[in-house]
This record gives structure tokens, sequence and C-alpha cells, in this order.
């Protein structure tokens, strides 16, 4: 319990430290409205369901576009590391697209398949299964060979040393991958909402701040924000446990 506090502690301080400054007017409260302020307004917009309905709606497009890219892109990297004509061909392809910035996708995805959920989970999927097969990829090039030739020695086949032998050494690596496309999902979510959406948290943010209503408009950055380091510590305690098991 002492670990946790201390872990949080600069939370606390933090908290504490917005309040003062907009009570002593150190910032002006237009540009940072005391966290008091934005608590109410936090309250406000629940009672009302905007926060809610909103809500809803990326989390449906971010869980939608998340899983597709873990899907895939472990796929496509296990597959890599183990066909060698598959690699020639992929992986310039990946390192090409590795460092583009994904919100430059965000007119592409919109002229794709317009304003609706589609284009907000292809850019999602397309951001997120990147730093996915490049994981699963280093993790797979990566095992140990003396097993690898030990189990074709034993006359395993190519699906059977992938299931085996490759995996188990890959996922270290794949989770690592899978935890960095997770907070970049969240990322393009908002990114993509609030440049081209009629719904969502970055709608949400965008419409709010357009209309003044700065309290409501951190409440809701607030809200992604603890949603993302919620679901980064979710996704440890069970990628700690995953591994343990698999052990």
């Amino acid at each position: 319990m002492t670990r946790a506090a201390l872990r949080y502690l600069p939370l606390l301080i933090l908290a504490v430290a917005w309040e003062a400054a907009a009570r002593l007017n150190i910032v002006s409260a237009l540009a940072l409205p005391p966290l008091s302020h934005v608590a109410a307004a936090w309250v406000d917009l629940v009672r009302d369901g905007d926060l809610i309905d909103n809500g809803l709606t990326s989390l449906y497009r971010l869980i939608a576009g998340f899983l597709l890219a873990v899907g895939v892109g472990g796929a496509l990297g296990l597959a890599m590391a183990s066909w060698r004509w598959l690699d020639a061909a992929l992986r310039p392809l990946v390192e090409l697209f590795y460092p583009l910035p994904k919100s430059a996708l965000i007119p592409v995805t919109v002229l794709w398949l317009g304003f609706g959920d589609g284009s907000k989970i292809l850019l999602i999927f397309l951001g997120c299964m990147i730093p996915v097969t490049i994981g699963a990829y280093n993790g797979a090039r990566g095992s140990d060979h003396v097993l690898v030739w030990s189990a074709r020695s034993m006359g395993a086949g190519r699906v059977r040393l992938l299931w085996d032998v490759v995996m188990p050494s890959a996922l270290p690596e794949l989770l690592n991958g899978v935890r960095t496309a997770l907070a970049l999902s969240f990322i393009l979510l908002v990114s993509s909402e609030l440049i081209s959406s009629q719904r969502g948290f970055g709608y949400l943010i965008g419409y709010l701040g357009d209309n003044g209503s700065y309290a409501g408009m951190f409440a809701v950055v607030l809200t992604v924000a603890f949603l993302g380091f919620a679901a980064d510590r979710l996704y440890q305690i069970l990628m700690r446990w995953f591994l343990r098991w698999c052990e």
C-alpha cells in the first residue's frame, strides 16, 4: 500500500498544484479552469449523457481497430519471420510506413470511408498494426536457434514449429509491441475525431472548446487520459500473468 501511495503521489501533487494555480490566478482560469470546476463539469456531462454516449462510440472504434491490428499484425510479423520470400516482399513496406506520422492518414481514411466509424477503425488498424508486426517479427527472429534446429530434427513441421517454438519465444516482444499499439490507439482515436467526426471523445473536446466550455473540455481530456492510463495498467497486469503462465 505504501508503494502504491508513493507511485500515485505525483498525481495528487499535480491536482493540488492545478487547483492552487487557478485559484490564486497564477494561471488564467480561462486557460486552466480550477480542477474543482472540471470535476463539476464532468459530473454534468455524465448526468446529461453526453460523455457516456460519445465515450461508448469512441470505445467501440478503439476496440475494433485495436483488436484487428493485434490479430493481423501479430500473424503478419510471425509469417514474415517464418517465410523469407514474404519477409523480402513486405519488410520494405513496414520500414517505409513505420516512421510515417499516422495522423497523416486521416484524410486518406476519410476519403475512402467517409466520416463514420469505418474511417476511425481503419486509421487505428493501420497505425497500430505496424508496432505489433515489428514486435512479433523481432521476437520470432530472436528465437533460440538450438530449439528450432532440435524441433526440426525431431520432425516438427513448419506449423508445429511456429506454434510450439517460435510463438513462445516471440511473446515478450509481441506483447511489448501490443502495449505500444494500445497507447497509439488512443492518440489516433482522438486525433481523428477532432478532425473528422460528429461523435466521440475528440468531437466532444472540440465542440466544448469552440463553445467556450473549457472546464467541460478539460473534463473530457482527463477522461481520455485516465482511460488510457487504466488500460495500460490493466494490460501490464495481464501481460505479467500471461508470461508467468507461459513459463
